[in-house]
């Protein structure tokens, strides 16, 4: 049975549909709203935004007028029972409200740690547009949500859940995973800038530090990482290899170099620039003879070698099933299942004592995957925790950033949730009812 019709029983049984609340209101949380407000079953209830005047216009957009604005927990929540839309200034109001599932689309890893953390300690399930904030502690939050009851998920949409879709659909196909990976729609310049791609970003109505982060590689480096995570597949080299491939050419890039690809072992993540883009593939093996043959008569190449792949992926529009999925099933889209793969951060220019880095999307850093293991030997600092940290010695363009270089604010939640997180993928036994205090 679909989601349509199981979301349509649901809400005939419980007498409403699932209450989502939203935080963030930019070009992901816009499109999910429009599409919820599509659906049978379900309704954005709240939208969190800094700006109050976006929560209104993406609920104008929907086709929603009649919206409450304020910071009254008490007459908020009321509103929502009643079936009225609310906008609230804080996305930590949305745990306080009655809804089902807290959506978080902002892309910040500081604000997704915490709204995804309190609302899990609320009693809700979670929902992230933000895998910004799942490569830096989504472990953590996915164990906490096992614990309490609740679903943790990254949103389907989004390259890395779309991708894990196409993995286990191989597995369980007994197929060899060779690699997975996406197609990234433009070349890698780890020196762009906000202000190099402001006229860009402009005609493509898009945030220009969104863009960038497009065109630094730190978005393909974090969408691979969050991928790796979830399936147990390694990171290929640090930074990837990243050739330029077509569709018809995925089976022959992605296989090992001894058989002529770009790979020196099987079972990784990675990616690609040319016409594969905006869709996702793995490649995979078979050494049963039949079985290939059978590929081959479907069209699906010589073999032994093939790929499977999907054209397409749409983003905040697909997001609303894994809201379907965790409701109804209490299945996640995707959430770590073990620490394959770290994004880190390089230096774009060269760095001064005192610099205060901005970030993903800005001008000061890039992210680069390694793997974890890697990472942590190294000591090798998580990009998602750099935001505002300050550089305290020189380093060249292109370095990639450890614990000795920068100071980094350790009261900040995700700083502390990191900590946390650590501390459980090291063995210790970790009281996640101690980190209400994060």
């Amino acid at each position: 049975m679909s989601y349509r019709e199981r979301l349509g029983r649901r809400m005939a049984t419980a007498g409403r549909p699932v209450r989502i609340g939203l935080a963030g209101a930019g070009q992901m949380g816009t499109g999910l709203v429009a599409q919820v407000e599509r659906m049978t079953g379900m309704e954005v209830a709240a939208i969190a935004d800094v700006q109050p005047d976006r929560a209104a216009a993406a609920f104008g957009r929907a086709g929603v007028a009649d919206v409450l604005s304020g910071s009254d927990p008490g007459r908020l929540g009321e509103a929502v029972h009643s079936g009225r839309r609310v906008a609230v200034p804080d996305a930590r109001l949305l745990s306080a409200l009655p809804v089902d599932v807290v959506v978080e689309a902002t892309g910040v890893p500081e604000v997704g740690a915490e709204v995804a953390f309190g609302a899990l300690l609320a009693g809700k399930d979670v929902v992230l547009l933000n895998v910004e904030c799942d490569i830096t502690v989504g472990y953590l939050l996915a164990v906490l949500a096992r614990r309490g009851g609740q679903v943790y998920t990254v949103a389907r949409g989004d390259e890395p859940t779309e991708t894990k879709r196409l993995v286990d659909y191989a597995r369980d196909l007994t197929f060899e995973v060779v690699c997975a990976g996406k197609g990234k729609n433009n070349p890698m310049d780890p020196t762009a800038t906000p202000a190099s791609l402001a006229a860009e970003a402009e005609r493509k109505h898009m945030n220009p530090k969104m863009l960038c982060s497009f065109v630094d590689g730190s978005k393909a480096m974090i969408e691979m990482a969050a991928l790796a995570n979830a399936t147990g597949l390694e990171v290929s080299r640090r930074g990837m290899y990243g050739p330029r491939s077509t569709v018809p050419q995925l089976a022959e890039v992605f296989r090992p170099q001894a058989d002529g690809g770009v790979l020196d072992r099987s079972g990784v993540v990675d990616y690609c620039t040319g016409p594969v883009a905006p869709g996702v593939f793995v490649t995979v093996r078979t050494d049963d003879r039949t079985v290939a043959d059978e590929m081959s008569y479907l069209g699906m190449g010589p073999g032994p070698y093939f790929a499977l792949y999907r054209p397409y992926h749409l983003a905040s529009l697909e997001a609303p099933l894994s809201v379907a999925e965790a409701v109804l099933d209490r299945t996640p889209s995707l959430q770590p299942a073990a620490w394959m793969a770290e994004v880190c951060a390089a230096a774009k220019r060269p760095l001064r004592p005192g610099d205060v880095l901005d970030g993903i999307g800005g001008t000061t850093v890039y992210g680069m995957i390694e793997a974890a293991p890697v990472a942590t030997k190294e000591g090798l600092v998580p990009m998602g925790l750099l935001s505002g940290a300050r550089v305290l010695r020189d380093l060249p363009q292109g370095a990639v950033l450890t614990a000795d270089d920068v100071e980094v604010d350790r009261s900040s939640t995700i700083a502390v949730l990191r900590k946390l997180q650590d501390r459980l993928l090291a063995g210790e036994a970790v009281d996640l009812g101690a980190s209400r205090a994060a």
